[in-house]
């Protein structure tokens, strides 16, 4: 609460860099995760400016990587789903910032995302060139780092405009389908005062809602209502958790199968009767529906066919992802919309159906429900056989459901713990590397998600590649300096797996599948990373040997809820 004797906050001036910062705030942006430069002593005496007149600003974050900004602004948003800023140093940190900005574009995070820009002016104008990088950094054209991953584009001209600019980054960052924009910020520009009358009003651009017709809708339910064998197939959720619930429930009550093919968020829980498992190849060949919640990839053609009158409906905040050149998938019925939104109108629509297919229903569920349960017995049985010397990936999943079972809990996985082993029954509780594949992603959304959500248990899992790409030490150091509790596990297997997969599917029997260590995929000598984390005072333990990973994650976990600072565990695993 200002004093009486305080200015008005419409007499107020202020730097265009103190405007900034300031109208951010006044429109609900709580963070900027910042990675400072040469370009911001104009946004950093901006902060100094508002704080000595005691004027609102969102938490300038101090960043030591740009890749942990954006991965953090993205993480935030998924425990939130409120957009964030992340603020970067001219080319070179945007630069750093184009991988979360594929991250995000794909995965539909709204990012404001904005840079310096280096001085146009070499002399006579406050912001002016001091130093050699002023023109080392200079660019052409710096917004084309990032421009196919942004909504929107733009460079501050003039220090009034800055309400109307942040105002449109914002709502176009916000307006589905969500993705980041991004702004430049030129040196001189936030040197100069900027008009403070219209700082602090509401947001005068809204995000656009976007729903899809009630016909379309009824249309698609009417195919869903008379398929014989539908099939759902979901990756990226049900967006709200009130929508997860309501699917699982419909589901159930129609009897229909939900694969969770190359999972990003959890759509139906693991132990769901309806939880189809993993792999669409049971299920598609006989379907003559198929429901596509928000997938990129819902299937791959090169393996996977569908009958000729098989219908498909496509759902999601831009069900063609039209951003990406080459994608054909049918889609006989586009729904577009926030996810939540649409499957709480289909679902409506299927209950007015429902009494004319009850019996269908209840023997298709019986079926379906039976199937799974052979397929959830199957994954578990996998993964506890994996209790070997060293153990696998599905085993160390295993023994992280027994170690979180009965609590909140939120689990990152990058190239981690895969989710079929894994008991989670709660929407927010699974998150996977998007499919851009920016790698580094897992350690710093997590971060984000923590940030946001202080009482929530909250696991990050990668590979050991994907934990050097997350530039570690930058990582561990955010985790203390803001005493965000994490619980790290890395997989540590002394190679790139993935790639490894990746050849061995393309050439089962061919040269490099044969060889005793495969070219361009070794990470051999492995660093020894608890000394990493050590360095940030995190508490450390290595698992070597499947019968000690249980107590080692207790462990791990009791000193979270006790001393609530980050834990760290290296786990080694099986090629």
């Amino acid at each position: 609460m200002k004093s009486d004797t305080q200015e008005n906050p419409a007499q107020l001036t202020l730097t265009a860099g103190g405007a900034v910062l300031a109208r951010m705030k006044a429109i609900g942006i709580d963070y900027i995760f910042a990675n400072s430069g040469t370009d911001f002593p104009p946004i950093i005496e901006g902060l100094a400016e508002a704080a000595a007149k005691d004027i609102d600003l969102p938490h300038a974050l101090i960043m030591p990587h740009e890749n942990a900004a954006m991965g953090m602004a993205h993480g935030y948003y998924l425990a939130t789903g409120k957009t964030q800023a992340v603020m970067a140093h001219t080319n070179v940190g945007l630069a750093n910032c184009a991988i979360g900005a594929i991250n995000a574009a794909t995965e539909h995070v709204p990012v404001v995302l904005m840079s310096g820009r280096t001085p146009v002016m070499e002399k006579g104008r406050l912001g002016a060139r001091t130093v050699p990088i002023g023109w080392g950094q200079e660019m052409r054209d710096q917004a084309a780092l990032v421009r196919e991953s942004t909504k929107w584009e733009y460079e501050l001209k003039f220090p009034e405009q800055v309400p109307d600019v942040v105002d449109r980054a914002y709502a176009i960052a916000s307006s589905v389908p969500k993705g980041p924009t991004y702004v430049s910020l030129p040196r001189e520009v936030l040197c100069e005062p900027c008009p403070s009358d219209q700082i602090e009003g509401p947001l005068r651009m809204q995000p656009v809602p976007v729903a899809p017709p009630q016909a379309s809708v009824e249309q698609a339910a009417d195919i869903l209502a008379h398929a014989k064998n539908p099939v759902v197939i979901a990756q990226r959720g049900t967006g709200t958790a009130e929508a997860f619930g309501r699917f699982g429930d419909l589901v159930y009550q129609w009897g229909i199968p939900v694969v969770q093919y190359w999972a990003i968020q959890l759509a139906i829980g693991t132990e769901h009767p309806m939880f189809a498992g993993m792999d669409p190849a049971p299920w598609l060949k006989d379907a003559d529906a198929v429901v596509v919640i928000d997938c990129l990839a819902p299937w791959s053609p090169d393996i996977h066919e569908l009958r000729d009158d098989c219908q498909v409906i496509q759902i999601g905040q831009n069900p063609l992802y039209s951003r990406f050149p080459g994608r054909n998938f049918a889609a006989d019925i586009s729904l577009v919309g926030e996810t939540g939104d649409v499957i709480m109108m289909l679902a409506n629509a299927m209950d007015q159906r429902h009494n004319d297919q009850k019996s269908v229903c209840v023997d298709r569920r019986a079926k379906v429900a039976a199937i799974n349960a052979e397929t959830r017995k199957k994954a578990l049985a996998v993964a506890d056989a994996g209790a070997v010397d060293p153990m696998t990936k599905a085993y160390v999943s295993r023994c992280l459901s027994d170690a979180i079972s009965g609590r909140a809990a939120t689990v990152f996985s990058e190239l981690g713990c895969p989710l079929e082993p894994l008991s989670l029954s709660e929407h927010s509780s699974w998150y996977q590397e998007p499919h851009s594949g920016g790698l580094g992603w897992s350690f710093p959304a997590s971060m984000g998600y923590q940030l946001a959500d202080k009482d929530k248990l909250v696991v990050a899992t990668m590979g050991d590649g994907s934990y050097m790409f997350a530039n570690p030490t930058a990582c561990h150091q955010i985790a203390e300096a803001l005493e965000l509790p994490i619980l790290i596990l890395v997989l540590n297997n002394n190679e790139w797996g993935a790639v490894r997969q990746s050849v061995t599917g393309m050439y089962p029997d061919g040269y490099a599948a044969k060889t005793n260590e495969m070219p361009l995929t070794a990470l051999k000598p492995s660093p020894d990373f608890t000394k990493v984390a050590e360095a940030s005072r995190a508490w450390v333990a290595k698992a070597k040997r499947p019968e000690d990973l249980p107590g080692i994650l207790r462990d791990a976990i009791k000193h979270i809820d006790t001393k609530r600072t980050h834990a760290f565990v290296e786990v080694t695993i099986a090629p």
